[in-house]
């Protein structure tokens, strides 16, 4: 089996598109999804049809403990947020980004409050308790918005808890506010009314990480490869197939069609380049995260990326690179 991994390796992915692999000569890539994610995606856009290799999918309920299980060597590969993406790192483990995908739109990384909330800006959360999970992006956006309007993160008390037990805590006042992410910020807004009090907009990058531990890189590239075009190509039919999106996101979170529907609309899908100036990016998240003192100690993001993969991503077709609009 080792061989045959190698073989196909030193081949590379044109040949397993070629239809000259077969699922025999290639090992399973084993993927860690989320609820409605990359799963749901892939499924609805008709991308694991036809695969020349098992995919086995492991269910997470937020990116922690998905980045655990990709330092733990669990999974081949996962999606992560940049706050959850530096964590990872931070564990040890050599991870690799091999995907990234920048998300735009108002159902991105927010923070909400009630709707008959008395708060009306980032101030005014001086003194208030915020609701997140600790080290997620919901909990990077609040420091940034923090910073913004001069405040420090003393300045607030924070509740440390994953998100379906902080829509709760919203909902019954324990929390004043709620930092989150889609679709908790479309089930929020459109079923609770919830509004939002900060945007990520102009302070996060909002991109989404595909990451790859450096043994499956090594040894499934062929895989990962072909993986990673499924999922740009997955995005981009996104953009331009709403109901069609949104109804198989209904199908998996038991919500109505209507409030999925409204989050893609808002939402649109592009390739990002593993650049240095995205690796820079990714390094100022961990340096404030360390000044902060939510890391202990200083993590070198610039390993943590395989620009080598923006290459077999050229091979998409074209339109995969525009930002294109949501019809």
């Amino acid at each position: 089996m080792l061989i045959r991994t190698l073989i196909a390796s030193v081949l590379g992915s044109s040949l397993l598109l070629g239809g000259q692999a077969s699922a025999a000569d290639l090992e399973p890539l084993r993927v860690a999804n989320q609820k409605s994610g990359i799963k749901l995606l892939l499924e609805a856009a008709g991308e694991l049809e036809e695969v020349p290799y098992r995919i086995d999918f492991s269910e997470f309920p937020a990116a922690a403990p998905l980045g655990e299980a990709l330092n733990a060597g669990a999974v081949d590969i996962g999606g992560l947020g940049d706050a959850p993406y530096v964590f990872a790192l931070g564990a040890g483990a050599p991870l690799k980004v091999v995907e990234i995908i920048k998300r735009d739109g108002r159902y991105t990384t927010s923070i909400l409050v009630p709707k008959d909330s008395p708060l009306q800006t980032v101030a005014d959360l001086k003194g208030q308790r915020i609701v997140t999970n600790r080290g997620s992006i919901g909990h990077f956006l609040v420091i940034k918005a923090l910073r913004e309007a001069g405040l420090k993160t003393a300045d607030v008390t924070f509740v440390n808890l994953l998100p379906t037990d902080a829509r709760s805590a919203l909902e019954s006042g324990a929390a004043d506010a709620w930092s989150t992410w889609d679709p908790y910020t479309t089930i929020a807004i459109t079923q609770n009314g919830a509004r939002i009090l900060r945007d990520s907009d102009d302070l996060l990058t909002n991109h989404f990480y595909l990451a790859a531990t450096q043994t499956a890189v090594e040894g499934k590239r062929v895989q990962l490869e072909d993986f990673v075009k499924r999922v740009e190509r997955a995005f981009i039919w996104a953009n331009h197939n709403h109901q069609a999106y949104a109804e198989a996101q209904a199908r998996v979170t038991g919500l109505p069609v209507a409030v999925h529907l409204e989050s893609v609309r808002e939402t649109n899908h592009s390739r990002a380049e593993i650049t240095d100036e995205v690796i820079a990016d990714l390094q100022r998240v961990s340096d404030i995260y360390l000044e902060e003192g939510v890391l202990t100690r200083p993590v070198d993001v610039t390993q943590g990326f395989d620009k080598s993969f923006n290459a077999a991503r050229a091979e998409q077709p074209g339109q995969a690179v525009a930002q294109t609009q949501p019809q």
